[in-house]
């Protein structure tokens, strides 16, 4: 199944690594983002970013911290400060999209990383540039492929579309490493790079 391009949509795949499992009591450590657009032709990969950020309350789940790698330290000495960061995601997001588009959130099991970002907007005082919508690529999958959730993963993708490439190993949990690989999934799955469907 190739769905028809949405010419008045751009995609913003958008992964976070956070402190522990809810926003207000743990943070959002780094958030990386990719722009995918429709060329004419198929989708395609554009403009990123990526940010750590400073801790807004106390909150380290230490099995969290160890998915990710990014000791408390290095946020406080080095993050940036939350709402310079939210400011320059909703910037990004006003130079990336164009004029009459509409930004949606992205995610790979979106209602996570949706609702840090949701959390992080509100609380710096700035407007969601994504407002209340997100598409999941897992539940994608689900309707494409008639999977049930348990196997609507990576590992699955991967198997269903060789043209994948997982992340480097040291790259697992990096936000932005992660992130063009979701915007890969997004653009396997909108194009339908597969003959198995």
């Amino acid at each position: 199944m190739r769905f028809e391009p949405d010419l008045s949509t751009t995609y913003i795949c958008v992964d976070l690594e956070a402190s522990g499992p809810v926003p207000s009591l743990y943070n959002m450590v780094s958030i990386g983002g990719v722009e995918v657009k429709f060329d004419g032709a198929r989708h395609v990969r554009g403009r990123e970013f990526y940010l750590e950020l400073q801790p807004v309350c106390d909150g380290f789940d230490p099995h969290a911290m160890s998915i990710h790698g990014i000791s408390e330290e290095h946020l406080r000495a080095n993050g940036m400060p939350v709402k310079e960061a939210m400011q320059a995601i909703s910037d990004w997001v006003q130079e990336t999209v164009p004029a009459g588009h509409r930004a949606l959130f992205v995610g790979h099991n979106a209602p996570f990383d949706w609702m840090y970002t949701a959390w992080y907007f509100a609380w710096a005082g700035i407007k969601n540039p994504f407002g209340y919508n997100a598409l999941d690529t897992k539940a994608l999958t689900m309707g494409v492929h008639r999977l049930p959730w348990g196997r609507c993963n990576k590992e699955e993708l991967l198997a269903l579309y060789p043209s994948l490439t997982a992340p480097r190993p040291e790259d697992v949990h990096n936000a932005l490493a992660d992130a063009q690989f979701q915007a890969d999934i997004l653009i396997a799955l909108l194009d339908d790079k597969t003959s198995s469907s």
